[in-house]
């Protein structure tokens, strides 16, 4: 039985659970948990295994990670929920609704894609290693941050946004940060795609270089139910960088008349 992970949450109503990227910790969603608290509805945003209080699983791999999310929604008794997943956290929720279908109602998928190509591929390499050159150079998450993050927003990025998004990368443990890393290029759920039979949101940002629109956009063309929405002159961190914006779109989302359960 695994453990269920740390989350922050706020409101009643329908559960939103929302799972972070590999930078992020459930305070990279608290605008989104302030407003669907606001807009009746009880929002969730977890701690993946390994980040804030929740507990490091071994082997760190998508099956796990998604057997913990699923552990989370039972022990929160309110299936089925809205799964909302920002990149890897996207992936995420891509393995629990391959899984386990039946504890989601509705999903969100925020610049994610559908597979990270082949784990031993020159890209996936070249990736993982630039990203923790810094680390075995001796520097700390929190200067990786300071890199990392302003080459993730787009051109109208919000401030505050964007240094709490420094903050959250900045908290994240170098060892989890590597771990995670390494799952994140074993990814792929391309052949799932048309199974998913839930109403799906798909969210791209403009100027997202790490999921580009484009890859989005054929994604919704695959999943059945779905919609897809782009966000001008944003970058990767979409719900930090244009809170607003975004959480009206995911607000609309929420309202339309709810599905049919089979």
């Amino acid at each position: 039985m695994s453990l269920v992970p740390a989350f922050a949450t706020l409101g009643g109503g329908h559960t939103v659970l929302m799972l972070h990227g590999i930078g992020g910790g459930h305070l990279a969603f608290a605008p989104q948990v302030e407003t669907l608290a606001n807009a009746g509805y009880r929002a969730v945003a977890w701690d993946m295994p390994g980040y804030g209080h929740s507990a490091p699983i071994e082997p760190y791999t998508f099956k796990g990670l998604a057997q913990s999310c699923i552990t989370l929604i039972e022990a929160l008794k309110c299936e089925p929920v809205t799964l909302l997943g920002h990149s890897m956290g996207g992936m995420v929720a891509q393995e629990v609704v391959a899984r386990r279908p039946d504890l989601v109602r509705r999903l969100v998928l925020c610049a994610t894609s559908p597979a990270f190509g082949k784990p031993d591929g020159d890209w996936q390499q070249a990736f993982v290693a630039e990203r923790t050159a810094p680390l075995d150079a001796g520097q700390t998450m929190a200067q990786l941050a300071e890199t990392l993050v302003p080459r993730m927003i787009g051109g109208g990025a919000l401030p505050e946004g964007v240094r709490l998004a420094t903050h959250c990368m900045g908290l994240v443990p170098a060892a989890t940060y590597r771990r995670a890393l390494e799952c994140l290029v074993t990814f792929d759920r391309r052949a799932n795609l048309p199974n998913i039979a839930v109403p799906t949101l798909l969210i791209a940002g403009e100027q997202d270089r790490n999921a580009p629109p484009a890859v989005m956009k054929k994604m919704a063309e695959v999943i059945p139910h779905s919609t897809f929405l782009e966000m001008k002159g944003v970058g990767h961190l979409q719900n930090l960088e244009a809170p607003d914006d975004f959480d009206g779109l995911l607000l609309n989302f929420l309202a339309l008349p709810a599905p049919l359960l089979h």
